[in-house]
């Protein structure tokens, strides 16, 4: 038997390890800017084309390579960072592993220049697929820059898996956010296709917030600070009245280095609890900081993982900072005792006033019964009939249905009405039922639930799953069909996002026009919302908007299908009527009518069943057995 393990070639291997640190050009964007920062550079640049796909450039002031070191920076495993396995334990800078120039150079076209301050001219070194073409002197600044061109030239597979440019483009940004955000000290530059998006000065960690997201934070930051033995813990959070619908602005970092830790960010919501709204999420800038022997950042390939040796405590003190943030802001007085006062009222003057003082009184009518009513039996007008009880000699409608104030009334007792009729008067003109009034057609139970009698059973609706459905299905055929009815704001709101969301929303907004959102773009932040459907209601247009755009940077959809699936789904999920909503017997007929008129009256958009029968014979085994 002939034997089938074999060594695999060199750049077969390269391109292997390469697609586990290069997935994107992001991915190669952040790589090239951490070591821009292990560097030691003041300034660094990034510029890119078609969102790094054709070209990502690098520059920066940082130290720079000698003509050796310019070379072997492309082999595998060639680092300056560590030199036994005990060094991934005090590490302080960002790259250690040396994999990130040989994974970029094993699927692109990269060109590297660099001098160090104490040499007359620098190097110029051409990689190609792993393999260097060309090593030349060249004449340039002391520093750094990396090129790299068409990336996975040479892996067309995975060159075919990348997204819309607009789509990599916002990976590519957010890394550049990323790194950017947690060293304020350094300059940064990002030109895309010709365009300067950021120009970021030096500064302190506040001015670099205002600078990525604009200056509308500068009034939402709360500063954080907590400093242990073994923890300190630097930052700023967002008030909990400007917490929003997407998770957009919630950063982490260890180290100065960006990280995921769901356990951490759950001390911090936990430091919010019953202070923001039900589905809205905190915003926050936190560094921890840590002894590197108390973390394990070699736990994923691009290293946004990390181990803590005591994660706990990390958790206790994250949780008190920001509680205390929160009480230090919760009770700051209203007035700044160290200013001089303005009121300068002579109360003398006051006392002097020849207008006489006089006791105020409130008139009452001693007389006044309010469990005697004259009621005349020309004008009675019955209560709207909803479950709870029916009174078809009251003189108004109980407030609370303001359509039975300004619609006609169609719910008049007559003669034949069922309810109407088993009430009468007696001699005294009191009222007087005859037999036990009957049951409504449809009930409420709970606020939730809609139950309605069958021929086999009972029928119990949950009443937010049902209307979920109907208003999915709605919009799904507006967009389908164009039948889109939109209402003009009286006065137009704007808004604004940051670079990300505000790319996604020009993305998605031939979609959003479908639905009946009117929207105008007045710099490439900031936008105007002048029309929103007609179903919106008393919705608030810009947290709906930021709900549909926190769903697509989850589920990425950018299939122009899968765009409207979820712009359907966002949109019914919040407009649709909540639990705990009292309906009236008329509204939830027409709710159980306009549900077994859907296509699918199943299950709701998000899979669950929406209602469910009771037959008669599971309801006589059960009374049986009881």
């Amino acid at each position: 038997m002939l034997d089938v393990i074999k060594i695999l070639p060199e750049n077969v291997a390269n391109q292997i390890a390469a697609g586990e640190v290069i997935q994107r050009p992001a991915s190669a964007v952040k790589e090239l800017m951490e070591n821009a920062l292990d560097a030691g550079a003041t300034q660094i640049d990034l510029v890119v084309k078609d969102a790094g796909k054709a070209m990502i450039m690098v520059s920066d002031n940082g130290c720079g390579m000698s003509e050796a070191d310019a070379q072997r920076c492309f082999e595998r495993h060639a680092t300056s960072k560590i030199s036994r396995a005990e060094d991934l334990f005090a590490l302080h800078t960002m790259g250690f592993r040396g994999e990130a120039l040989a994974s970029i150079a094993a699927i692109a076209q990269v060109e590297l220049k660099t001098r160090r301050p104490e040499d007359e001219v620098g190097v110029k070194v051409v990689n190609e697929g792993g393999a260097i073409k060309e090593q030349v002197p060249t004449p340039m600044a002391a520093g750094t820059s990396f090129t790299v061109k068409n990336l996975f030239f040479n892996v067309p597979a995975r060159r075919n898996f990348l997204k819309s440019s607009v789509a990599e483009m916002r990976h590519v940004v957010e890394e550049f956010t990323r790194v950017s955000l947690v060293n304020p000290e350094i300059g940064f530059t990002l030109v895309s296709d010709g365009k300067e998006l950021y120009h970021l000065y030096p500064g302190n960690l506040k001015q670099r917030i205002l600078g990525l997201f604009g200056n509308g934070y500068d009034e939402k930051l709360l500063p954080v600070h907590q400093d242990t033995d073994r923890v300190r813990i630097n930052g700023y959070i967002v008030k909990a009245e400007y917490a929003k619908k997407t998770r957009g602005e919630q950063y982490f970092f260890v180290n100065k280095r960006y990280v995921k830790h769901p356990y951490l960010h759950h001390a911090i919501e936990n430091a919010f609890m019953e202070m923001i709204p039900k589905e809205s999420f905190p915003g926050y800038f936190l560094n921890i900081e840590v002894d590197p022997a108390d973390i394990d950042v070699n736990i994923h390939p691009t290293k946004t993982e990390v181990s803590f040796l005591d994660v706990k405590l990390v958790y206790a003190i994250l949780h008190a900072a920001v509680r205390k943030a929160i009480g230090q802001h919760n009770l700051s007085p209203l007035i700044d005792f160290d200013e001089p006062s303005n009121l300068n009222i002579d109360f003398g003057e006051v006392v002097k006033s020849s207008n006489p003082i006089v006791q105020p009184s409130i008139p009452i009518d001693p007389s006044y019964n309010p469990f005697r009513q004259q009621r005349e039996s020309s004008s009675r007008e019955p209560m709207p009939r909803s479950f709870g009880g029916f009174d078809p000699f009251a003189k108004k409608p109980v407030p609370g249905d303001w359509r039975q104030l300004y619609g006609e009334r169609t719910d008049l007792p007559s003669e034949t009405d069922p309810v109407a009729s088993m009430a009468t008067r007696d001699g005294e003109g009191a009222v007087v039922f005859n037999e036990p009034a009957p049951s409504p057609h449809y009930i409420q139970l709970n606020q939730s639930y809609i139950v309605t009698t069958m021929k086999s059973g009972l029928l119990v609706i949950d009443q937010h799953l049902a209307h979920y459905r109907i208003l999915y299905e709605k919009f799904l055929r507006e967009m389908e069909h164009a039948e889109v009815q939109s209402q003009q704001e009286l006065f137009p709101q704007p808004f604004t996002l940051n670079v990300n969301d505000a790319s996604l929303l020009r993305e998605v907004m031939p979609e959003l026009q479908q639905v009946g959102f009117v929207l105008e773009q007045v710099n490439p932040t900031t936008f105007v919302i002048n029309g929103t459907p007609a179903d919106l209601g008393e919705a608030n247009p810009v947290a709906l908007l930021e709900t549909m755009l926190d769903h697509f940077k989850t589920h990425h959809a950018d299939v122009q299908r899968d765009r409207k699936l979820g712009i359907a789904k966002t949109m019914a999920a919040q407009l649709a009527v909540k639990a705990k909503t009292p309906l009236h017997e008329k509204e939830m007929q027409n709710l159980a009518d306009q549900l077994f008129g859907c296509a699918v009256a199943e299950v709701a958009p998000d899979g669950k069943k929406i209602y469910t029968l009771i037959t008669l014979d599971s309801l006589t085994e059960q009374l049986n057995n009881g």
